[in-house]
């Protein structure tokens, strides 16, 4: 399997600097998990999206995958209570 190439969106960043250091240090290492396997084990494909998410504690993290060019693309980061409301 090819290894993926990562991007966090600008906003996603923005949502990443809020999270505590603790949570901060465990998510980033869930991102870079993504780029060997964007479908790990209990990831969910979210309904009527070309969205994926991952659990990460308390915290969510929404990401696209474009197999054909090999990349994912995190677009969203943030508490499970938050992270699916539309603003």
């Amino acid at each position: 399997m090819a290894s993926y190439s990562v991007f966090v969106t600008s906003s996603a960043r923005k949502e990443l600097a809020e999270v505590p250091s603790r949570d901060r240090e465990r998510i980033v290492a869930r991102i870079g998990a993504l780029a060997d396997d964007p479908r790990p084990p209990g990831c969910e494909k979210l309904s009527l999206q070309e969205k994926y998410r991952v659990r990460q504690g308390d915290y969510r993290i929404v990401y696209t995958i474009k197999d054909a060019e090999v990349t994912v693309c995190v677009v969203k980061i943030g508490h499970r209570r938050d992270v699916y409301r539309r603003r």
